[in-house]
């Protein structure tokens, strides 16, 4: 992993802390934003870990990064000189404009590289070196479904500390889900839509589960 990547990483960790942990803020309750931060570490590392694993199965590197974006329209009026980091703004503004109740969690976002031997390993010398569309959609799903492994097994395990990871890790796959700019959702759908429309539908019922029974 290189350093700007882990850099980004780390920064996920404390957005995800106070945009998930602002409502505690707001309410003087600090001494439970430690709990939330181990949350978000949890999160945010299964999310790189599930992409890591399944990128390098298929003889590829995955690099994390804060959402940034720099086009924001079809002209390029409505570009910006320098690349605005969404991933650290949304999220925080929502949560601060919210008190707390919106816990926006797209924050980072993955770009895909072949290795420089997989095409020689798997198809010969000459081969197209490049990952599909359909390998990256692979790679993009891989985190949301870690992450929904992990909020049934948050919430099956006693003790109710364990339910607040579980609804934050459906909130950070719900966000993350969405299909716009670089999130994984845009990366699972131009994939397969299939695949998207399922881990999508999935992810509303978890959702809805989240938001009115744990």
């Amino acid at each position: 992993m290189k350093q700007l990547e882990f850099l980004h990483i780390i920064s996920a960790i404390l957005i995800l802390t106070v945009a998930a942990g602002f409502s505690l803020i707001v309410k003087s309750e600090l001494e439970k934003l430690a709990q939330v931060f181990l949350f978000s570490i949890i999160i945010i590392i299964i999310s790189v870990l599930a992409k890591k694993i399944i990128s390098y199965s298929l003889d590829a590197d995955v690099e994390h990064e804060i959402w940034q974006m720099q086009n924001f329209g079809l002209t390029k009026n409505f570009q910006t000189k320098k690349p605005i980091p969404i991933g650290a703004i949304f999220p925080l503004l929502l949560s601060v404009l919210s008190l707390g109740i919106i816990k926006f969690s797209a924050i980072l976002t993955y770009e895909t590289r072949a290795l420089k031997y997989r095409a020689s390993k798997r198809f010969g010398p000459f081969s197209y070196t490049e990952m599909t569309d359909c390998h990256n959609a692979i790679i993009g799903a891989s985190s949301t479904v870690a992450l929904l492994i992990l909020s049934i097994i948050a919430y099956l395990l006693p003790g109710t500390n364990l339910e607040y990871l579980a609804k934050l890790s459906i909130y950070y796959v719900f966000w993350n889900l969405l299909p716009i700019s670089k999130l994984d959702g845009i990366q699972v759908l131009i994939g397969s839509r299939i695949l998207w429309s399922v881990l999508f539908t999935i992810t509303i019922i978890f959702l809805f589960f989240a938001l009115t029974i744990i």
